[in-house]
């Protein structure tokens, strides 16, 4: 038993107090979940890249920073809690400086949009030490997690991102993973944890790359991967929701003028402006439902 929350804004005042609603909504969920929790924010905040690293202390964090600094002036960092922002138009010398100077710096997320925050506490600590109140955005996902298929460790815990501005948050459990877990390493997917979870995220990377839109490689995911399952799967632009054929783990959907939300149950949206006045509706089995700056496509 997992919980999973997503918010997209269609209104700038939803956008500027992004964080703070999806920290209100996360909040509602640490009793599905208090191993762990985490959160994927997506913005257009600053130019080239964002690659967000977790370091093993706060200290560790500021030294990172300094070294960043000195070695690449142009860098921009900035840090929360123990993750540390960095924003780079050459985001491979921030690699090869972090892979010999600072091995146990672990990247958490690449994009030109998207930061993953994630930590193994529970989330009402999770969403205190990270003050997401102050944050803006477009769209977000978070998670909070009951660990069942793998160890309670940070780099188990949600969401899971195999490739830029691509994440995914899952309730569910696959039984074939450790099958298409292999498959896809051999056709070169990165995939570090033995996490369930991963293999999905890992798959939809993988149909993307060979062209499919997140709607078509999340229909092709129906045939290819077997279990139960909710995903909320984090774009770029957007967000998208599937849940299995059988829909055993619960999701709920709310639209408003002002923005889509989704959580695993409703007292997650209950804090959200307007929700009174939302359109609220359980999502079908086996039917993608998505959302991005063109639009809703069902």
């Amino acid at each position: 038993m997992c919980g999973i929350v997503g918010l997209f804004a269609k209104h700038p005042q939803v956008s500027e107090q992004l964080g703070s609603h999806i920290a209100g909504m996360l909040a509602q969920m640490g009793e599905r979940g208090p191993d762990s929790a985490g959160v994927a924010i997506y913005s257009d905040e600053g130019d080239g890249q964002k690659l967000c690293f977790r370091c093993q202390s706060a200290q560790h964090a500021e030294q990172l920073m300094a070294l960043l600094s000195k070695q690449l002036s142009e860098v921009q960092t900035r840090r929360v809690a123990r993750h540390v922002v960095c924003q780079t138009n050459n985001p491979e010398s921030v690699l090869a400086l972090i892979t010999t100077a600072a091995p146990d710096a672990t990247l958490m997320s690449s994009g030109e949009r998207m930061v993953i925050f994630k930590e193994a506490q529970h989330p009402s600590d999770f969403i205190q030490d990270h003050g997401f109140s102050a944050m803006s955005g477009s769209h977000a996902l978070g998670h909070t997690r009951m660990a069942t298929e793998s160890a309670v460790t940070t780099a188990g815990s949600h969401p899971f991102s195999t490739g830029p501005d691509l994440c995914l948050v899952h309730n569910g459990s696959l039984s074939n993973h450790n099958r298409l877990r292999r498959l896809l390493q051999r056709r070169g997917v990165n995939i570090q944890t033995e996490n369930d979870s991963e293999v999905a995220a890992g798959y939809l990377s993988y149909r993307m790359q060979q062209g499919d839109t997140l709607t078509q490689a999340l229909e092709a995911s129906l045939e290819d991967l077997d279990g139960f399952y909710t995903f909320a799967v984090g774009s770029r632009d957007g967000f998208a929701v599937l849940r299995d054929p059988i829909a055993c783990k619960p999701a709920v959907l709310a639209e408003t003028e002002h923005w889509v939300a989704m959580a695993s149950e409703f007292r997650a949206l209950e804090q959200l402006p307007g929700i009174e006045h939302a359109n609220v509706w359980e999502p079908e089995p086996a039917r993608v439902y998505s959302w991005d700056k063109n639009g809703a496509v069902q």
